[in-house]
């Protein structure tokens, strides 16, 4: 049975299939694979002193982010106060808050800003990019899922077939190139990983990229 989204105030914001939680092993697998990715980008990233989530949902990565950065100031955001209320119920150790992708310059400066699966809901992804950099971090973690493998996996398992296995809420569609080249015009590329089916992108903002 295809999951229903998720809404909020209109806005498709997510599924109420939990891949991190499924007992599918194929799924278990492939959740497996973004894991080992994120984690070897993350080792490249050193030991930042403070890190900011965005889009964090119910903030699974987040407590990956806190429990691996235990020292560090660590706090997850999300446009939808309904993910962030799941958050701080989920994970009531951690620090989380409402706030749009766009808007996040006014939190302040952060050391690693992650964004992991956010972009492909984004209208306006270059806006959201420049919001980004404007918080002066050392670097920048982006993971999209990677298309059109995205999609065909949607077949395959028998969802969305009524909009050719496109994810509710997915309004940009990223291949591994067109990502590159996107973050590109504002990062310096340092590691990519593409674990089945996701792309992984560790980069470093260019000095222009500051306003």
């Amino acid at each position: 049975m295809t999951p229903a989204p998720l809404i909020d105030n209109g806005v498709v914001i997510g599924n109420v299939f939990d891949k991190h939680r499924s007992r599918n092993a194929v799924v278990r697998r492939l959740v497996a694979g973004f894991d080992e990715g994120l984690n070897e980008l993350l080792d490249r990233a050193g030991a930042p002193a403070s890190v900011l989530e965005v889009g964090c949902g119910e903030g699974h990565v987040t407590a990956h982010l806190a429990q691996r950065y235990s020292a560090a100031r660590v706090l997850g955001t999300d446009v939808s106060a309904m993910m962030i209320a799941i958050a701080r119920r989920e994970q009531p150790e951690l620090r989380f808050g409402v706030c749009s992708i766009y808007d996040i310059a006014k939190l302040g400066p952060w050391d690693l800003v992650v964004a992991c699966e956010v972009f492909e809901h984004l209208h306006d992804p270059a806006r959201a990019l420049d919001a980004i950099c404007a918080t002066h971090p050392m670097q920048v973690l982006v993971t999209v899922p990677r298309e059109p493998l995205w999609r065909l996996l949607n077949f395959v398992r028998g969802q969305y077939w009524r909009s050719f296995g496109n994810t509710p809420g997915h309004v940009r569609h990223w291949s591994l190139g067109s990502m590159l080249r996107f973050l590109g015009t504002r990062l310096e590329i340092e590691d990519v990983r593409t674990p089945m089916p996701w792309t992984q992108v560790l980069g470093r903002p260019r000095p222009a990229a500051h306003p």
